[in-house]
């Protein structure tokens, strides 16, 4: 299935840029005309991975965020957030609910959080090279084929 439209994001892990990521993922998904609670799960699930690259990959230093999101034509949206920092060395302890490496603040439901309000989630990481998260959402509001031009 071929993207009917797509953009691509690249910010710094700087806390700041979070919420530049969110709103700019949600811009872009606004093609598909989502109601208020789809937007806001896209938003969340995005928040989400964008803050696990800026805790968790880059820990002690500033690195790349990369975003790259895509619009098809059966209302699915697609979002990649990928990093080149520590990866993951055990992806499904990971995605256990309550599971952090950090301890303290943290609650460790960032990948759950990701799959409840998206309808697919993959995450694929190599220690040492970095993680990429893929966010599936399929949108009910118009089809993106109605909206060619």
């Amino acid at each position: 299935m071929k993207a009917i439209n797509e953009m691509r994001l690249q910010i710094e892990s700087r806390s700041v840029n979070e919420a530049f990521a969110r709103a700019t993922v949600a811009a872009f998904a606004a093609q598909l005309d989502p109601n208020i609670e789809e937007i806001s799960d896209i938003k969340t699930a995005v928040s989400e991975a964008v803050t696990n690259c800026i805790v968790h990959a880059y820990k002690e230093s500033v690195g790349r965020i990369y975003i790259w999101a895509a619009i098809y034509e059966n209302g699915c949206f697609k979002v990649k957030i990928r990093d080149k920092g520590c990866g993951i060395e055990d992806i499904k302890q990971a995605m256990e609910p309550l599971f952090t490496t950090l301890g303290g603040e943290r609650a460790g439901l960032g990948f759950a959080v990701m799959e409840s309000f998206c309808d697919r989630i993959k995450v694929i990481s190599k220690v040492g090279k970095g993680t990429t998260v893929t966010l599936e959402k399929h949108f009910k509001g118009r089809d993106a084929d109605n909206d060619r031009g």
